[in-house]
C-alpha cells in the first residue's frame, strides 16, 4: 500500500525532519497527505483527500480505531500544546474510537477525547473536547473545554466556557449512532486493505464466480405445483398472480447502509412467463445478495408503471412470511377509477378513508418516511412517487411503503396539484409498526364553521382568530426537552391562515405529531415580516399550555394601555407582561444575542432584573435595551417554584 507520508520540512522552530510513525494495521489512502511527526495507532483509517500536517505545530497523536474521513484537515499553531492521555505534550491529540467526519478541521492546540464524534465541516481550535462528546455539523468549538458526554447541536458557536457548561448531555441514541459510524469505517478499512492485497481480492472474486453458478436442481415441477425453500408461499402466489395477469417481474437489491437512502440496484432481468423459471431467478437473486434487502416488483408493460413492490428478504437472511402487502389488482385492464373494497393488513380504516377523500377531491398523493432518530429533526424522505388516481393502486403502494419501512414513521401526504401545496400530512405508521388511529392531521374540506377543539385552549383559539382577522401569517415550531434550553426550535411547517377551521386542524395535528415536545404558535406580520406572537401551546408533559399568564401574549394592535409608567423604549404590551410577571412572583431576567449567533440560538444571559416596583423594573429593562442596542433582546419570566420558563418574548430586534 503506497502511503503519501513525508518528513516535516526544516523550519526555524523545527529542523529534526521528523517522519510519520504509522501502525501496520492502519489504512492511509494514497490520495491523503501525512507530514511530519504524526503518530497513527492501530486500525486507524485515513480517507481520501485528508491532510495531516505536523509541520508547524507538532507532534500529532491519532489513537487506535479512529477514522478521519474525506477532506479532514489537521494542523496546529507553532505555540500552544495540550496534554495527551500519556501525559506528554502534543499540538493535536485525538483519542480512541473517534470519528472526525467529512471536511472537519482540527487545529491545534486541540484535544479530542475517546469516542468523540465531530460532524461535517465543524471546527475545533484551541479547545478541549471531552470523552464521548457529540459535535454535530457546521459547529465552532474555540477557546473552551467541553465537559465529557456533552452534545453540541448543528450550527452552534461555543466560544465561552459558560456556553460549554450549559450544553445538554448526549443521549443513548446519539451514542449508538457514533458507535455505528466507527463500525462502518472499520469495515471500510478492512475492505480497502483487502482491495490492496491480491491474495485477498482473488479469493473474493472466486467466491463471486461460484455464486453465479446454479446446481441445476431447483425442485420445480414444470407447470404443476411450484414449491420453494427460500420463498414464502405468499410470494410464490404473488409471482403466479402477476404472470397470470400479464405483468412483467423484476427484482432489486440494496445493502443495509444504502437502504435508508433508497439506492436500490436491479438484479438480473427476469424475461419469462413461466412461474418455475421466475421462482428460480428469484432464488438466484436471494442467494447472490444474501445479507442484503431484496424486493420483488411487478410492472404493467402497457403503462410502464409498477403495480407491486414488496420486500422478500432482509439483511438477517430471513424471508418475510405473510408480512408483505397483497397484490390488489384483478386484471391488467381494470378501470382506473375503481374503488378499493378489500381489507388492508397494514392501513387503518381512517387512512383508507383519507385516501378516498383525497382522490375524490382531485388531490395527488405522496408518502414520506423517517426513522426515529431523524423524526425529531423533521428530515422526512419520500417513498416511491404515486402517479396514479386509482384507489386500489394507491393503497397498494401505501402498503408497500409501510412494509418496506417497518420500524419507521410513515406519513400520507395530500397535495393540491394546481397550487402545489400540501393539504394533508397524516402519520399512518409509527416505529412500533402499528398504524395510527386518528393521530395524523385530519383532512379539512372547505368550511367556515367554527370547530370545537379538545387539544387547544380557548385562549389559543382566540389568539388564532385574532391573527387571522389581522391578516397575519401563522406557523408553528417545535423543540424537544434537550434543545429547548438552547432555543433550537424547528419549524413544523406553514399553516393555512385564511380559514380558522383549517388552522385549528393543522395545529392539532402538530400537537399530536410532536407529542412529548414543546410546540409554540407563531404569528407574523406579513408586511414588516416581524413576529407579533410567540406562545407555547404544548409542553413535554403532554399538557396543553394555557397562554394566559404563563406564555407570551400577542403583541396585537391595542390602542389602549393600562400602564401608569410611560416608556420610550417599551411597548404597552411588554409593560403589561412585566407587571403580570411581578404580580405572580415570577423571576425576571434578560438575554441578548447578536445577528450572527441569533440563527444558532446562542443567547447570553444579562442577569436577573431586581426591582421592587414596576417603575424600577421598567428602568432596568430600558437600561438593558440601551446597553445591547443593535442586538436581539428577549424578556424571560421564570416560575421560582419549579424553575421553568413561563415567558420568552423578543422585545428588541436589530435595525
Amino acid at each position: 500500500m503506497a502511503v503519501r507520508s513525508t518528513a516535516a520540512p526544516p523550519t526555524p522552530w523545527s529542523r529534526n525532519l521528523a517522519e510519520p510513525n504509522i501502525d501496520p494495521t492502519a489504512y492511509i489512502h494514497p490520495f491523503s497527505n501525512v507530514i511530519g511527526d504524526v503518530r497513527i495507532g492501530a486500525n486507524v483509517i485515513v480517507a481520501p483527500g485528508t491532510s495531516i500536517r505536523a509541520d508547524e505545530g507538532t507532534p500529532f497523536h491519532i489513537s487506535e480505531n479512529t477514522n478521519l474521513q474525506d477532506g479532514v484537515v489537521i494542523h496546529g499553531l507553532e505555540q500552544g500544546r495540550v496534554i495527551g492521555d500519556d501525559d506528554n505534550s502534543y499540538s493535536v491529540w485525538i483519542g480512541k474510537d473517534a470519528s472526525i467526519t467529512h471536511m472537519a478541521l482540527i487545529h491545534g492546540p486541540a484535544y479530542v477525547g475517546d469516542e468523540c464524534f465531530i460532524g461535517f465541516r465543524s471546527t475545533v481550535f484551541n479547545a478541549r473536547v471531552g470523552n464521548g462528546c457529540i459535535v454535530m455539523m457546521h459547529a465552532l468549538i474555540q477557546d473552551v473545554e467541553i465537559p465529557p458526554g456533552k452534545y453540541v447541536p448543528s450550527g452552534a458557536i461555543i466560544t465561552n466556557q459558560q456556553q460549554a457548561d450549559r450544553l445538554p448531555d448526549v443521549q443513548a441514541q446519539d451514542k449508538e449512532f457514533s458507535h455505528h459510524v466507527v463500525g462502518i469505517n472499520q469495515a471500510l478499512r478492512s475492505g480497502y486493505l483487502c482491495a490492496a492485497d491480491n491474495k485477498c481480492i482473488r479469493n473474493i472474486r472466486n467466491e463471486m464466480t461460484s455464486s453465479y453458478k446454479t446446481n441445476g436442481s431447483n425442485g420445480y415441477t414444470g407447470n404443476g405445483s411450484v414449491s420453494s425453500s427460500n420463498l414464502s408461499s405468499q410470494t410464490v402466489q404473488q409471482v403466479r398472480h402477476l404472470l397470470e395477469q400479464g405483468y412483467q417481474i423484476g427484482t432489486e437489491h440494496v445493502d443495509a447502509r444504502r437502504f435508508r437512502t433508497g439506492s436500490w440496484t436491479s438484479c438480473s432481468p427476469i424475461a419469462t412467463n413461466s412461474t418455475s423459471e421466475a421462482i428460480a431467478a428469484l432464488e438466484d437473486c436471494l442467494t447472490e445478495h444474501s445479507g442484503e434487502f431484496v424486493r420483488l416488483f411487478g410492472i404493467d408493460p402497457k403503462g410502464k408503471r409498477r403495480v407491486l413492490e414488496t420486500i422478500i428478504q432482509r439483511p438477517d437472511g430471513i424471508v418475510q412470511n405473510g408480512g408483505t402487502p397483497k397484490l390488489n389488482v384483478k386484471s391488467a385492464t381494470s378501470s382506473g377509477t375503481s374503488s378499493y373494497s378489500g381489507s388492508s393488513t397494514s392501513l387503518s380504516d381512517e387512512a383508507i378513508a383519507q385516501v378516498r377523500q383525497l382522490l375524490n377531491g382531485g388531490y395527488k398523493i405522496g408518502m414520506e418516511h423517517v426513522d426515529a432518530r431523524r423524526f425529531r429533526t423533521g428530515s422526512w424522505q419520500s417513498c416511491t412517487p404515486i402517479a396514479s388516481s386509482n384507489e386500489r393502486e394507491v393503497i397498494s403502494a401505501l402498503e408497500a411503503c409501510v412494509a418496506e419501512h417497518s420500524g419507521e414513521y410513515v406519513r400520507l401526504v395530500g397535495i393540491e396539484p394546481k397550487a402545489r401545496k400540501r393539504v394533508l400530512e397524516s402519520i399512518i405508521q409509527r416505529p412500533d409498526g402499528n398504524g395510527t388511529q386518528g393521530l395524523g392531521n385530519k383532512f379539512v374540506a372547505s368550511s367556515t364553521s367554527t370547530k370545537a377543539t379538545s387539544r387547544l385552549s380557548s385562549e389559543v383559539v382566540d389568539q388564532l382568530r385574532q391573527l387571522i382577522n389581522q391578516g397575519s401569517k401563522i406557523s408553528a415550531e417545535h423543540v424537544d426537552k434537550r434543545r429547548f434550553r438552547t432555543g433550537s426550535w424547528s419549524s413544523c411547517g406553514p399553516i393555512p391562515s385564511n380559514s380558522q377551521t383549517e388552522a385549528i386542524a393543522a395545529l392539532e395535528g402538530y400537537l399530536t405529531e410532536y407529542q412529548g415536545e414543546y410546540v409554540r404558535l407563531i404569528g407574523i406580520e406579513p408586511k414588516a415580516k416581524k413576529r407579533v406572537l410567540e406562545t407555547i401551546i404544548q409542553r413535554p408533559d403532554d399538557s396543553v399550555a394555557q397562554p394566559s399568564g404563563s406564555d407570551n401574549q400577542m403583541a396585537a394592535s391595542s390602542s389602549s394601555s393600562t400602564s401608569t409608567h410611560a416608556s420610550s423604549r417599551l411597548s404597552s404590551e411588554v409593560i403589561d407582561q412585566l407587571r403580570q410577571l411581578m404580580a405572580q412572583g415570577s423571576k425576571i431576567s434578560i438575554e441578548h444575542v447578536d445577528k450572527r449567533r441569533f440563527r444558532t440560538g446562542s443567547w447570553t444571559s444579562s442577569g436577573q432584573i431586581q426591582g421592587n416596583s414596576d417603575r424600577e423594573a421598567i428602568a432596568a429593562l430600558e437600561g438593558h435595551l440601551t446597553e445591547y442596542e443593535g442586538e436581539y433582546v428577549r424578556l424571560i419570566g421564570i416560575n421560582p417554584k419549579d424553575k421553568r420558563r413561563v415567558l420568552e418574548t423578543i422585545i428588541q430586534r436589530p435595525q
